[in-house]
């Protein structure tokens, strides 16, 4: 990969939205973590607990000449709910919340204005509540929730949630997969 951009999103547990953007074209690495909270060097019990302020999220780099932004924008949207505040299927809470991390002001443009023509459309039902926020510091999270999907295929929660995100995104986003 020539040129490598981060992008960071939160989306509901960070299992399910590593398991969705590692099978992308283009995408190099995906690093599951927290961000957006207030307490430094968070540890997972710290941010299930609800009250660090971070979200679940994950690190993403992109090759920009292979995968644009804008179409991680199209599989993020795709594949959890925008439209519930701080909840994402069972799992509740802030740390489930939608938020889009920002780098540049390029993405931050990006990202507010799919969500202006999504809300514009009706695209979904109620309106879009993801945060567009500025990244501050990113912490990785511990080693056993790296690649967990491919780690845990016949985990009940792999299963029962990730794998039908995984199929959402096979037949709405198959171009952008990898082989």
């Amino acid at each position: 990969m020539n040129h490598i951009e981060v992008a960071v999103f939160g989306g509901g547990c960070f299992w399910c939205t590593e398991a969705v953007f590692s099978r992308l074209k283009g995408v190099g690495s995906v690093v599951p973590g927290y961000a957006g909270g207030k307490t430094d060097n968070p540890t997972y019990y710290d941010v299930v607990e609800g009250d660090t302020g971070h979200a679940e999220a994950v690190k993403i780099e992109f090759d920009p000449n292979i995968i644009s932004f804008e179409d991680l924008l199209a599989v993020f949207f795709g594949t959890h709910d925008p439209t519930t505040k701080n909840r994402q299927g069972n799992d509740v809470g802030e740390q489930y919340r939608s938020v889009i991390f920002y780098t540049t002001d390029a993405q931050k443009k990006k990202a507010e204005q799919i969500i202006k023509e999504t809300d514009d459309a009706h695209v979904y039902e109620n309106p879009v509540v993801t945060e567009v926020v500025p990244l501050g510091k990113f912490y990785e999270a511990e080693e056993y929730h790296k690649n967990y999907y491919e780690n845990n295929k016949t985990a009940p929660y792999c299963s029962i949630v990730i794998e039908p995100k995984l199929e959402k995104l096979a037949k709405r986003f198959k171009a952008l997969m990898n082989k």
